[in-house]
């Protein structure tokens, strides 16, 4: 009798045990029909010497001698600065406004080589003017009254293009974003969510801190982010966080603007001279400007950095990496400044096209309603995109989530049938459950040998 209900306890066990195999094996197909795709992402094009916007192409085909850059102007248009009547026809037949001007791009880049070439002096910066057709040279308060003074004669030996300003505050980098993370190289603010097809990363400032440093979500050190894994600073200002679980997760192409607020990002773009800006950070939160320069250098205490965005955004410490956009479209991530959110000043940005070609990344980009990609807003280099700089938005608004997973969906998402995860544990456990019940059935055919063995010779 005992041996009996033995020998029905085992069938049962392997008949659940092949059941769960199959059942596991039904639960992992479907997950894996029904996962969810990696987010998506947007190529880009190389940021180019000038900036892309509604004037690009045509001052890309004028050439750096007859033009002097381009501007959207207050009430929308397209304004193209030329250096002769023949330039000016051609723009004005492509339907938007030349400006007669005296120095070319030429002209202006040779003045940046030869401040350049100067003696180093913390606390200065200049950009290209292109409204005033000037290079406009700036000393912080810093800079002493000698340094000003040298800088100055070697301004005046290249000519009467380049104008002298003294600015309050310093230039500093904004060390310490939308949304903020910490290490023991200090504070700084997550940027976009970028990915290289396998692993996803967040776009920084490059100055928040050296290869290895581990970022976390709390001051305690318990939220772990990720670690940094490349960049570039001086010269440039941008740098990779590789996320500790290696995605991004839910939310990745959104930006913080703040009370649980978020902006949808479906594009990447340079900006252009005269466009609307949005930027955030946990500092400041969601301020906006106009960018009034590109091409900028400024000489941090740290060191050089070139190639900058140049904006009246006003931004204070706390706010580094943090994003800058329009309409959706990516454009920066803070660099540095000066002056406050409350005298106003100036903030320096590294364009997010250079940074992503140079690291070899893409943008990821927010889903649209139906779970599809989003449809890109108008970028600043597409003639759609031109509209008067009051008009601009910083795009469609959607809610916002922590750059860690919430932890009271985990629970949730490990019983969602849905997900491998479930299907492979139902699958373990009867494959463990079925060798399991060969084991004891092994050792319980042993057991009655040896006493059918025993008893023969008793």
């Amino acid at each position: 009798m005992r041996h009996a209900r033995r020998r029905v306890v085992r069938r049962v066990t392997r008949l659940a045990a092949v059941g769960g195999l199959l059942l596991g094996a039904t639960m992992v197909t479907h997950a894996v029909a029904s996962e969810p795709r990696a987010p998506d992402a947007v190529p880009f094009a190389t940021a180019e010497e000038t900036a892309a916007g509604p004037g690009a192409g045509l001052v890309s085909r004028l050439g750096t001698s007859r033009t002097a850059g381009s501007w959207i102007a207050d009430d929308g248009r397209t304004v193209v600065a030329v250096t002769d009547e023949e330039a000016a026809a051609e723009v004005r037949g492509a339907g938007a406004e030349p400006k007669m001007v005296r120095h070319s791009m030429d002209d202006f880049k040779s003045a940046t080589e030869r401040l350049g070439s100067a003696p180093r002096v913390p606390g200065t910066a200049w950009a290209m003017d292109y409204r005033t057709n000037e290079v406009v040279v700036r000393g912080d308060s810093t800079v002493s009254a000698d340094d000003w003074s040298e800088l100055t004669e070697v301004a005046d030996g290249i000519g009467g293009f380049v104008r002298m300003e003294r600015s309050e505050g310093t230039f500093t980098t904004r060390l310490n974003g939308a949304l903020p993370i910490l290490s023991t190289a200090g504070r700084c603010s997550a940027g976009f969510n970028v990915t290289d097809g396998e692993r996803d990363f967040i776009l920084t400032a490059g100055h928040c801190g050296p290869d290895g440093s581990v970022w976390f979500a709390d001051d305690q050190g318990r939220q772990e982010v990720g670690t940094t894994v490349g960049g570039s600073f001086p010269g440039d200002d941008y740098s990779l966080i590789e996320y500790a679980g290696g995605r991004a997760g839910e939310g990745a192409g959104v930006v913080a603007v703040g009370d649980g607020k978020g902006v949808r990002i479906t594009g990447v773009a340079d900006p252009t001279v005269g466009q609307r800006v949005f930027r955030s950070g946990s500092t400041s939160g969601l301020r906006d400007g106009e960018v009034t320069a590109l091409n900028a250098t400024v000489n941090y205490p740290e060191g050089t950095v070139s190639g900058l965005i140049e904006s009246d955004v006003c931004a204070e410490p706390g706010d580094s990496g943090g994003p800058m956009f329009s309409e959706g479209i990516a454009l920066g991530v803070t660099s540095g400044g000066s002056g406050d959110c409350r005298t106003g000043g100036t903030t320096y940005f590294q364009p997010v096209t250079k940074a992503l070609a140079r690291l070899g990344v893409r943008l990821v980009v927010a889903p649209g309603a139906d779970g599809g990609a989003a449809a890109p807003s108008p970028a600043p280099s597409d003639a759609r995109g031109a509209a008067a700089p009051d008009a601009a938005s910083p795009g469609s608004s959607t809610p916002v989530r922590g750059i860690l997973p919430d932890p009271s969906t985990l629970l949730s998402r490990l019983a969602d049938p849905r997900n491998v995860g479930p299907g492979l544990l139902v699958i373990a456990g009867s494959l463990v459950a079925l060798v399991a019940s060969r084991w004891i059935r092994a050792e319980q055919d042993r057991k009655e040998y040896r006493r059918h063995y025993s008893a023969s010779w008793g």
